[in-house]
């Protein structure tokens, strides 16, 4: 008898243990994923343009905040440039570009005036914490570093969040300035359906399109709504987790939205107007240059390193040849 009751405390204290450190290990991990970053990386605003150089018209309208988060790699200088070319053509619009970046990147304060477009510059490094997840919450430190500039120096006016490698209709940008609250509207090659929508019926939201709803109020893409800053303003702590994939879902029900009040756009999301394109990312390689050219090569091969599309280095990395009449020789 007193074995049987040794056996059942030891199973009761077993069950306790195993029940204790699941609960522990799990509050550890919904605390990493879901709350702010225990310290939060201090973003630095590296430069401020408010000069449009360009000769559009529509000076009058609303102005749209295009914020674009990004981050070192050997495609972002290519990608930002498509990019800014696309935003060149758009009325009344400020560029705010965050780099997820430590320090202020020269390349991109060099780049973003070629535009023309008034635009901001700030360096919002994500928290090393995340970094090392299984799944990195890419873009949450910049979006939220966005958001703080816009609530310290913006009154009125519309935002979007736009990465820099979608692709984008211009006519988006006239269905989303007029947003009056929060606005939607499809958005292209979004997972296993191809396309990522809020349904509508006699103009109201009544759900949502989507190949991973995931227990989300909201499942919809980061291309595929605009907010009226005005809006904004009345929510100060609204803002975004640090878990990937429901970064959408939580910032929209921090701002208080619901089905009813949202303003569906795109001909009531019937059309396609914002495509999810994604480039393909391959490491930059390390070249092998054994000597110094003497011809435009050492200077291209300078600006490649600069742009980060690849490294140069005299003792390892691929061998790279110069061709002429088909023969070849060691760069």
């Amino acid at each position: 008898m007193i074995q049987q009751i040794n056996l059942l405390v030891a199973v009761a204290l077993t069950t306790a243990l195993i029940f204790y450190l699941t609960w522990s290990s799990q509050g550890k991990e919904i605390r990493r994923f879901v709350s702010p970053a225990p310290i939060q990386a201090d973003a630095t605003t590296c430069y401020v343009n408010i000069n449009d150089t360009r000769r559009l018209s529509g000076q009058a309208e609303p102005t749209i905040y295009f914020i674009t988060p990004s981050y070192p790699r050997r495609e972002q200088i290519a990608e930002l440039t498509r990019l800014g070319q696309t935003l060149m053509h758009v009325p009344n619009l400020h560029w705010i570009v965050a780099d997820d970046n430590r320090n202020c990147n020269p390349m991109i304060t060099q780049l973003l005036p070629r535009f023309g477009i008034p635009f901001t510059h700030i360096s919002s490094p994500m928290p090393e914490m995340y970094r090392s997840v299984s799944v990195i919450p890419r873009g949450v430190a910049n979006r939220r570093a966005a958001l703080d500039w816009i609530r310290t120096n913006v009154k009125t006016g519309v935002l979007y969040f736009g990465d820099d490698d979608n692709t984008f209709d211009l006519k988006l940008f006239e269905e989303i300035r007029d947003t009056n609250k929060v606005s939607m509207f499809p958005v292209g090659l979004i997972g296993e359906y191809g396309v990522s929508a809020p349904i509508v019926k006699d103009g109201k939201v009544i759900g949502f399109y989507d190949s991973w709803p995931a227990k989300r109020k909201f499942p919809v893409d980061m291309a595929g709504f605009a907010i009226n800053v005005e809006y904004l303003l009345k929510f100060p702590n609204a803002t975004m987790p640090f878990r990937a994939g429901y970064e959408e879902d939580r910032f929209l029900r921090s701002l208080g939205v619901t089905l009813d009040m949202i303003e569906p756009k795109a001909e009531s999301c019937t059309q396609v107007l914002v495509w999810h394109t994604q480039t393909n990312k391959k490491p930059p390689p390390v070249l092998k240059i054994e000597s110094s050219p003497d011809n435009s090569l050492r200077d291209l091969l300078q600006q490649v390193s600069y742009m980060g599309m690849a490294s140069i280095s005299n003792s390892n990395g691929v061998k790279t040849y110069m061709s002429k009449d088909g023969k070849v020789t060691v760069v």
